[in-house]
């Protein structure tokens, strides 16, 4: 049964929680300039290299958060459910437990089904743009084991460096370097890796080689694989069609060069393979899970990027950075259980069928120092041309519902950072980008023509220092999105009766505002010891919305823009780190409201709060903790995304030897108590218990 916790429960337990740690923060002391800088476990003492220049997390005027390789040693994720816990306003949307099927949620934007969800979330990999649509597939199928580093920026200031039309943020991805793997002093290492799951008996393998090339370069290999049967939930029933095989690899190079060695080359490929047997056609899961079959799907997703960055040492007009990558994502599928159905129309999505998304995009930035006085100031002008292929067939032809085409894009931005005093910092920012989009002949004899248009997201941010331990930050953005390939040329492909192209589509708009305070300090306990805080509140107001119009209308466009919505709450994020402690608290509340209705919009994601308490024994090298989840009960405008609420514990050992280098030990064991739940967001039970046990062994010469 799933623990349900009472509304005024729910609610005492996040706003005690919050409350209580911002009322304590005003006597805990004073802080030093380094109260954060040198603190890399706490994710607001990172590094936020995503924003601009370099900003610690804390010290950035937006909601910010990074994960990086501690993080995904303790958690071992295996997909995007498990990869946000502790990240405030942050998770997956989807399924709970398949390879495929998930797609991200940001601040209640995002969800499953993936067609009107192109830009409002803007996903990297070592810079190179990512995107997947295809009927109740999911949106990103990299490798977790691939990545050292995840940097999520929410809210649409992201707009600027990154594409109009961030609604709801970005999320960065990074890629494992030689350099993570070989110690100073020394030129290579192998590292072996291997991984259980109790939970679908889930078995994983990596093979990681690194070596450096002289004294300017290094590369890097690294393959993995690994397998899995169905999951159960807490109740001990299947999870359908969670089992599955997988691997992915990865090369990795970088050459440094010039007279201060600040020019460098970076190559990096990388490509994940996913090899499903009878899975489910419907791979987000829920009640169309079982009411589409199974076929065999087999997924592939590539990732090539080569960089050229100089980082012009004693030229404050030099600060250059050159990328051309290249992204392909597809999907093939076949052995359908219901393909005797197949046929052209709706029931297309049980025909055989490919479909892909390739992308091959420049982007080149160079930020200028202009500084004097008591003011830094650095301005960064850009420009972002990209060329999209969108794909799909079937063995009765494209389906009209998937239309094929092509889309460029060249987006011109600029952004400032001016720091008075290491006070005030103030950044504006704005980007204009321009899209042709076209149908291919299939979707142009539909009815689908060539379209253009302009969007401009323009943006204001701010952070003042009132000493060392207070902060307040604020912006104001705003942001357009222009119609996407699915939303302009998708019909029902069935004449007359059916919906047609829509070519008259407006540009979708978001303004936000976003307010905040920060704290740091140390000494609060013990010697030595830090603490630091993050409160956000946010309001964003959407019009023009892009949603399709009901199924079965007819002489109507597929889509269509509809009335305003607003969303709007706060999120709080703090770290308290010591010698031998530390704790984590994450807390989300993310309100919405249709403004022609008065209901919750479908993606909005429950009240939540995530606190973690752990131990650090330094001499023994291990590192221990227990993190609870907490999670209110929810009502939206739909039931699939209604939930009750309920509350899971995992726990973590890392284990480092001193005595043994290069051996890692990491068990985690979540849902400890195997709880039967459902996350709002999920359409299906999240799996029960799952000790994870992974071992590794680096040598170095």
């Amino acid at each position: 049964m799933t623990r349900k916790l009472s509304a005024s429960r729910r609610h005492l337990t996040a706003s005690v929680t919050a409350t209580a740690l911002l009322a304590a923060l005003p006597t805990l002391g004073a802080a030093q300039d380094t109260a954060v800088a040198d603190d890399g476990y706490t994710m607001l003492g990172r590094l936020v290299f995503g924003w601009g220049t370099a900003k610690v997390a804390i010290d950035t005027p937006q909601a910010v958060s990074v994960i990086d390789q501690q993080d995904l040693g303790e958690k071992q994720p295996r997909n995007l459910a498990e990869l946000f816990t502790g990240v405030p306003g942050v998770q997956s949307a989807g399924a709970s437990a398949r390879m495929l099927g998930q797609a991200f949620n940001i601040r209640g934007i995002g969800n499953a089904e993936q067609t009107g969800s192109q830009n409002r979330i803007i996903v990297t990999v070592d810079g190179a743009v990512k995107f997947f649509e295809q009927y109740r597939t999911g949106s990103f199928f990299g490798d977790p084991e691939l990545y050292k580093r995840v940097e999520v920026l929410r809210g649409p200031a992201s707009s600027t460096l990154y594409g109009s039309g961030a609604i709801g943020g970005v999320v960065n991805f990074t890629t494992k370097d030689a350099t993570d793997f070989i110690p100073e002093g020394q030129t290579g290492a192998v590292k072996l890796k291997g991984a259980y799951d109790s939970n679908g008996n889930g078995r994983m393998g990596t093979l990681t080689y690194a070596q450096k090339l002289g004294e300017d370069g290094d590369v890097l290999f690294s393959y993995s694989t690994g397998s899995s049967d169905d999951m159960e939930d807490g109740a001990g029933a299947t999870i359908p069609a969670t089992a599955g095989e997988r691997w992915s690899a990865l090369l990795k190079g970088n050459y440094y060069f010039g007279e201060n060695r600040d020019q460098r080359l970076t190559f990096s490929a990388s490509r994940t393979n996913s090899d499903l047997k009878n899975a489910a056609v419907a791979q987000t899961g829920g009640a169309q899970a079982s009411a589409f079959g199974t076929s065999d799907l087999d997924a592939t997703d590539d990732t090539v990027s080569l960089t050229y960055a100089h980082e012009g040492v004693g030229n404050p007009w030099l600060d250059l950075e050159a990328q051309l990558s290249y992204s392909k994502t597809s999907t093939e599928r076949d052995n359908f259980s219901l393909g005797f159905l197949c046929s052209a129309g709706r029931m297309q999505v049980l025909c055989p069928n490919t479909a892909s998304y390739k992308t091959t995009a420049l982007k080149v930035e160079n930020t200028f120092e202009l500084s004097g006085g008591a003011w830094k100031n650095f301005v960064t002008l850009g420009t972002q041309l990209s060329h999209q292929d969108r794909y799909a067939d079937s063995s009765v032809g494209e389906p009209a519902f998937h239309p094929g085409g092509t889309e460029d894009k060249m987006g011109l931005y600029v952004q400032g950072e001016f720091v008075w005093n290491d006070k005030l910092t103030i950044t504006p920012g704005l980007r204009i980008d321009r899209s042709w989009l076209s149908p291919d002949t299939a979707a142009a004899a539909q009815g689908g023509a060539d379209q253009d248009g302009t969007a401009v997201s323009p943006k204001i941010a701010a952070l003042y220092q009132f000493n060392d331990t207070w902060g307040v930050f604020g912006s104001l953005a705003r942001t357009e999105r222009m119609p996407t390939l699915d939303e302009l040329y998708s019909t029902d492909g069935i004449g007359a009766a059916g919906r047609i192209p829509s070519l008259d589509l407006g540009k979708e708009k978001a303004t936000t505002v976003e307010l905040g305070l920060t704290y740091q300090t140390q000494g609060v306990f013990l010697e030595g010891d830090s603490l630091t805080a993050k409160a956000t509140l946010f309001h964003n107001d959407l019009t023009d919305l892009i949603s399709a119009n009901a199924s079965g209308s007819a002489n109507v466009p597929y889509f269509r823009n509809i009335d305003a919505a607003k969303i709007w709450g706060g999120e709080l994020e703090a770290a308290y780190d010591s010698e031998r402690w530390f704790a984590q608290l994450a807390y989300s509340k993310v309100k919405s409201k249709d403004k022609a209705t008065g209901l919750t919009l479908a993606d909005t994601p429950a009240q939540n709060i995530a606190l973690t308490l752990g131990a650090k024994f330094p001499d023994q090298g291990v590192r221990a903790g227990w993190t609870v989840q907490g999670f209110s009960g929810v009502e939206t405008s739909s039931t699939s995304t209604t939930a009750s609420g309920y509350a899971t514990h995992d726990i973590f050992v890392s284990w480092q030897p001193v005595q043994l280098s290069g051996l890692e030990v990491n068990l985690t064991v979540e849902n400890v108590f195997d709880r039967e739940y459902r996350n709002n967001l999920s359409l299906d039970n999240a799996p029960g218990r799952n000790v994870k046990l992974a071992v590794a062994k680096a040598i170095t010469w």
